[in-house]
């Protein structure tokens, strides 16, 4: 039984499709199960900032699926451990590696890693690139217009299609040899994001136009979504260069033995999000 926490996000939700679609028992951690659940598929309720309610959604588990960030990820690992869990593969990010504590978001990937390194669990650690379905922020411009004012303008990322992570996810959970391995996972190019509106443009067959979003109104825009603290970590990955997501490596072929999907392929099999 693999237990699947963020099963409605986006890797959460591919992971349990994978894993169902393989045949394996799954159990889907969510505060909201849907109301049909897949076959194969068994939804749960627990709170990942209340480790001891996750003790039924333990039982009988082998293999967990976390996501980064909670306020007592010992916690959480405790429980597993009590379960009998085998295997963990841990959601964090690439700048985890730099260890630098005075960037929010860098802080508590760092703080959650550590966590599973000192858990006593074989443990994975997936750091990808930017999603593919960040794309979706796109989608309240593209109802007003065909006109898509994007920040950091001059960053190439080689995004990577969160269904890919999964696969790897899925692969690191099943099977042995993974234990004690930090991932990669991002797409087969790099891409400027004026590249990514291009190719959105061809798939939705619209005339879509790219302007770059000075710095000064993307922190603006930024600050009224999030806390000033990730903004600052934002801008630091992206204006300072903190964060370099542009190489494309072959985890996901290596992994998985199938190519990583481009952001063409991932932008027609979304392309009704878009509509």
């Amino acid at each position: 039984m693999i237990l699947v926490m963020g099963s409605t996000g986006n890797i959460g939700s591919e992971l349990v499709g994978i894993l169902a679609a393989a045949g394996e028992p799954v159990r889907a951690l969510s505060r909201k199960p849907p109301a049909s659940p897949p076959a194969g598929v068994e939804y749960v309720t627990g709170d990942l900032d209340d480790p001891a309610s996750l003790a039924p959604a333990l039982d009988g588990a082998t293999g967990v699926f976390l996501l980064p960030g909670y306020r007592d990820m010992p916690g959480v690992l405790g429980e597993a451990r009590r379960a009998g869990v085998s295997r963990v593969v841990q959601l964090s990010g690439g700048s985890a590696g730099s260890g630098d504590m005075t960037n929010a978001v860098t802080r508590y990937m760092v703080v959650t890693e550590r966590a599973v390194h000192d858990s006593g669990l074989p443990w994975t650690i997936l750091r990808p690139a930017a999603f593919m379905s960040n794309a979706l922020r796109w989608l309240p411009q593209l109802r007003a217009g065909d006109t898509l004012r994007l920040p950091f303008a001059g960053v190439r990322t080689a995004t990577v299609d969160p269904h890919d992570i999964a696969a790897v996810a899925a692969k690191a959970l099943l099977e042995d040899g993974h234990a004690g391995q930090t991932y990669y996972p991002t797409g087969p190019e790099s891409l400027l994001p004026a590249e990514q509106v291009a190719i959105l443009a061809d798939v939705l067959g619209r005339d879509l136009r790219f302007e770059a979003q000075p710095d000064v109104e993307a922190r603006a825009e930024m600050s009224e979504q999030m806390p000033v603290a990730y903004v600052d970590a934002f801008f630091d990955f992206y204006v300072n260069g903190s964060l370099d997501e542009s190489a494309v490596r072959s985890t996901v072929q290596d992994i998985t033995g199938t190519p990583p999907r481009t952001f063409r392929q991932w932008a027609e099999t979304h392309a009704a999000a878009f509509a």
